[in-house]
This record gives C-alpha cells, structure tokens and sequence, in this order.
C-alpha cells in the first residue's frame, strides 16, 4: 500500500516536528493551512502549542468548520497537548472565544499540570504501544477530567488521564514528537492505514 498523507494543522505550535515524526513512520507528511490542502490529507495531526490561539487562527482561515465536519466523517486525527483540548468535545476552564474541534467524549482541563516551569518528562505506559513506555514531554500539559463510554482510556499519569481513543480520534496530553521514540506516530499512521483499507473495501 502507499504511504498514507498525513497533514499537521500548520498555524501555530511544534509543526516542524510533527512532520518529521511522520514521515519517519512511513507517511507522506504535509503542513495543511487553508482547506483545500485539508481536503488532500488521509489524517491530520493537530499538533501542541496555544489551543485558544489555534482555534482562533482556525476559525480565521476557514479551517475550523472543514476540521469537524472531517472528523464527523472519520478521518483519523491525532491531537498532541493543545490538541488534545482542540478534539476534547468539552472543556472544563475555556477561555473567551475558545472553540473546540471535538470529536472525543471527553472533558478536558488545561494546563493541568501547571505552567511552563513545572514542565517534565515521564515515561508512561500506552495501551497499544508494545515495548518500553513511551517518554512522555508535558509542557503546560492538560490531563482528561472524565470520558464518556465510547472514549477508550490508553494511559494514565499520577492518577489523571493523559492518552484516549475514540474510534479514529487518537489524544495525549504529552509531546512524543519532541523525543526521539516516534511509536505514537506509528500508532497513529497504523490508524490513517486502517481507515484507508476499510474504505477500499
């Protein structure tokens, strides 16, 4: 099969990173800023960064509509800290004008784990991850309050849930594109492949 195309929501955040990430698990990796390259991509990635900042920019470019209306459709996205909160179908703390892309029964509160001096690495143990824990970056990270009954919960930290699945909707509170481990892409490339087979069906 050929690669999938996988595009990072490209206006503001840890893009660059992202798309090397992606492309070392076999995907053809693209940055998306306006929708007619949304309407090119097999998943998207929406990666870390200022969540209210980029739904705004979202909004503005004519993105955010594009966004949820793909993922209702079940394009596989894959939400990294910020975006975690952008697929969360709830958040707890919102800032003014904050919207969400949704797509996860989840409640999400940001900046859980506090500012960015309280910034850390931990390993963490994903479901669906096989070998060591994955190295977990939390930089102002949010952590999952509760999920509903479809949201599948794939790892917890110090009590709180950092990892949920949704059907072809993939969060974690963390940064994995900023280490060298790029299992968490694989996984989510794995989804994007899956989800191209099933419609070829």
């Amino acid at each position: 099969m050929t690669s999938p195309v996988v595009g990072v929501l490209a206006l503001q955040g840890d893009v660059r990173e992202h798309l090397v990430a992606l492309a070392t698990a076999d995907a053809v990796a693209r940055p998306v800023r306006r929708p007619e390259e949304l309407a090119e991509v097999d998943g998207i990635v929406l990666p870390g960064g200022e969540s209210t900042t980029i739904s705004k920019l979202a909004v503005l470019f004519g993105l955010m509509e594009p966004l949820r209306a793909r993922v209702r459709e079940g394009m596989p996205v894959y939400g990294t800290c910020a975006g975690m909160i952008l697929l969360a179908d709830k958040i707890l703390d919102p800032r003014s004008g904050q919207e969400t892309v949704g797509g996860i029964d989840m409640i999400v509160r940001r900046n859980a784990f506090g500012r960015q001096n309280e910034s850390f690495e931990a390993a963490v143990d994903v479901r669906g991850v096989e070998g060591d824990p994955v190295e977990g970056v939390f930089i102002r990270a949010p952590w999952v309050e509760s999920v509903g009954a479809r949201a599948e919960v794939l790892a917890e930290y110090d009590g709180h849930i950092v990892a949920v699945r949704q059907e072809n909707a993939l969060a974690t509170s963390f940064h994995p594109e900023l280490t060298g481990d790029h299992r968490m892409h694989a996984l989510f490339v794995d989804m994007v492949r899956a989800k191209l087979m099933a419609g070829s069906l």
